[in-house]
């Protein structure tokens, strides 16, 4: 079933790279105007964006702080400047500070916390006023607007060694169900996806060789993800085709949450 996102305007951030690369590309791709921001790497931004371009596609690139409320409001107005308004925020910009518990300075815990969690509260308190200013565009949607959070598998999995991501993604996971809640009866829809290992560069060396054979353990499915995985699901919760679904977590994982060291009685 073909899926089009045409006329719609779709910001992903953290996309100059890994998930929110793919789904910046897989968006363009079902015809949505992309904003794609970055933090660092513009080189890789801007590049995207002229792909997109080049293959008929309308993109841009923008460099934004999430973490930083200016810099999102800053965002937000970039946005609708170059393509009139929002239909589908990916909230994706995150990253990791890992340590033992006993380690972990404060200042990689609130790292973490602020761009994993503070920046998709910000982003997506951005987009409710946006599509509350906007209005319904009938035109482009059956819903007024869409969120998709991007959580993991460690909303639900704890990771030890890794607390400070961990809790950035429970959080994720209440976050997105309480706006939801709330926001759902003016046909906003919010929903996130939680992937599993997927193969980016950012975790090549978890994700390859000896390294590859022991993570298999732990998906039933028998494969590592890739990054067009999550942007398939990404662009179906974005469309049409997922109307009636909205305050769930779609986890992307290859069965890794079913716990696979229990199928034996553990």
């Amino acid at each position: 079933m073909h899926i089009s996102l045409n006329n719609q305007v779709a910001l992903i951030t953290g996309a100059s790279s890994g998930l929110g690369y793919a789904c910046a590309d897989a968006l363009a791709a079902a015809g949505a105007s992309v904003v794609i921001n970055y933090h660092s790497n513009s080189e890789a931004a801007e590049d995207l964006a002229e792909k997109i371009r080049k293959r008929g596609g309308r993109a841009v690139a923008v460099g934004a702080d999430v973490s930083d409320e200016r810099e999102v409001e800053k965002l937000m107005a970039e946005t609708v400047g170059a393509f009139g308004g929002l239909d589908i925020l990916v909230a994706n910009s995150g990253l990791q500070k890992d340590a033992p518990v006993a380690d972990m300075s404060l200042a990689d815990w609130n790292k973490v916390i602020e761009v994993n969690l503070t920046g998709q509260f910000l982003c997506a308190r951005a987009a409710v006023r946006q599509f509350r200013l906007q209005g319904y565009r009938q035109s482009h949607s059956r819903s007024s607007g869409k969120i998709i959070h991007m959580s993991s598998v460690h909303q639900a999995i704890p990771w030890a060694g890794h607390v400070n991501y961990a809790a950035s993604k429970g959080g994720v996971d209440l976050l997105m169900r309480s706006i939801a809640q709330e926001v759902g009866e003016e046909r906003i829809r919010v929903n996130a996806v939680a992937p599993g290992a997927v193969a980016t560069a950012i975790n090549r060396d978890s994700t390859q060789g000896e390294a590859a054979e022991k993570l298999l353990k732990l998906i039933p499915y028998g494969r590592i993800g890739e990054p067009q995985d999550v942007a398939n699901a990404v662009v179906w919760l974005a469309s049409d085709l997922s109307d009636y679904i909205h305050g769930t977590t779609l986890f992307i994982d290859g069965g890794m949450s079913l716990y696979p060291g229990f199928r034996d009685n553990g």
